[in-house]
């Protein structure tokens, strides 16, 4: 049952992030908004880490197999994608190196911002 009420939980989120898409004319995907109120009701213990922390970890368990259709969609795309293969490869690995670098920016500043935050409440304490 607690799974159940976790998945419920992410897609009232995800269903949120698309009623949001429908109103904002900005060119984001829909999971996108539904991932950052999901990010902002964590961050603000809106949303506590409990209620989504074991379907989140089972989703993200389980996300290479999502990739499954996509690669069979490549093959079956071969005839298009042969002529322009060289700027398909180029593009590819500079994307995937470029979404790689923000990813560990932002994960940096994260961790960076939670140690400092710890550091404040330590010094607190101990005054």
């Amino acid at each position: 049952m607690k799974y159940i009420r976790q998945f419920t939980i992410i897609l009232f989120l995800s269903l949120a992030g698309e009623i949001l898409h429908l109103f904002v004319p900005l060119p984001v995907p829909a999971s996108i908004y539904g991932l950052l109120i999901l990010l902002f009701g964590l961050k603000t213990k809106w949303i506590p880490l409990e209620a989504v922390e074991e379907a989140s970890t089972f989703l993200i368990d389980i996300m290479p197999l999502m990739f499954i259709p996509a690669a069979v969609g490549l093959l079956d795309s071969w005839g298009v994608l042969r002529p322009i293969l060289i700027p398909f490869l180029v593009i590819t690995l500079l994307s995937t190196v470029i979404v790689m670098v923000i990813t560990g920016k932002v994960t940096q500043f994260f961790i960076k911002s939670n140690r400092n935050r710890k550091a404040e409440k330590d010094e607190q304490c101990s005054k």
